[in-house]
């Protein structure tokens, strides 16, 4: 039976992912340090939280997670981010000169927008010179969509930006059109169907209208540190537990896509 580990953040998508664990018949645990009790790693552990706490604690899970790639985004073909995107460092960004939406690869160590030129950046000046960074060619979103992606097939989408902010009314829905959804469906179909598009075997890819350019994909993120957005939660258990991977039993096709690498 598998365990759904959470950490001590009761944010509305734990909460859903523990009401949903609990109707599955999983176990739940709650994470209140940034240690596992005893005999959790023999219990089908499957982690949904903060990369932090992933990192602090994998070792004790004994498991690795999926995760697309910090090259992902620039590695895909054109004809689906329909952008340039290009993967820098933290010191190399500093010699880009043209307006650029400039963002870190992972945590939010500076803010991710749209930058004059690289020096306009100001980040914290203990980060190291390393670290990932990647560069986009401006483009607006008019509405983004979010897809859980567990084997290349859709197993939960919702809308999730739109206008620039979170698409949800003040009654609480998530809104679209079934026009719109039809569109986004197409679009996230075009991507899983392309043998040249290289993905992990559970992954969140968001799907964006670009103005004056269409559909085209925004970017992936792990699924196990993703929001839902109204996405449902007993249909992403299952993304979660194949992003969690024990470590006696990495697939050869999982090696690339794990962290940390292994």
């Amino acid at each position: 039976m598998p365990t759904l580990i959470l950490s001590h953040r009761y944010s509305p998508d734990s909460n859903a992912l523990f009401a949903a664990a609990l109707a599955a018949g999983w176990d739940v645990e709650r994470l209140h340090s940034f240690r596992c009790p005893d005999g959790l790693a023999g219990r089908e552990p499957v982690f949904y939280g903060e990369t932090l706490l992933a990192d602090a604690i994998l070792p004790d899970l004994g498991v690795a997670l999926l995760e697309p790639t910090a090259d992902w985004l620039p590695r895909l073909p054109r004809r689906h981010r329909l952008r340039d995107v290009h993967l820098t460092t933290l010191a190399e960004v500093r010699e880009v000169r043209e307006r650029s939406f400039i963002k870190p690869t992972d945590e939010k160590w500076f803010p991710a927008r749209v930058y004059a030129d690289g020096l306009a950046l100001d980040p914290d000046p203990a980060l190291s010179g390393e670290l990932p960074v990647l560069v986009s060619e401006p483009v607006v979103f008019e509405v983004e969509y979010r897809f859980f992606v567990l084997e290349r097939d859709v197993a939960a989408f919702s809308p999730y930006i739109r206008g620039g902010e979170i698409a949800r009314t003040a009654a609480g829905d998530w809104e679209s059109t079934p026009q719109e959804i039809a569109e986004a469906m197409s679009a996230i179909r075009t991507v899983l169907d392309d043998p040249e598009v290289e993905l992990p075997a559970a992954v969140v890819v968001d799907i964006g209208r670009m103005t004056d350019r269409g559909w085209g994909v925004v970017e992936a993120n792990p699924a196990w540190a993703s929001g839902l957005c109204g996405c449902d939660p007993a249909r992403v258990l299952p993304v979660l537990q194949r992003a969690s991977v024990a470590r006696g039993t990495i697939a050869q096709r999982d090696r690339r896509w794990l962290r940390p690498p292994g």
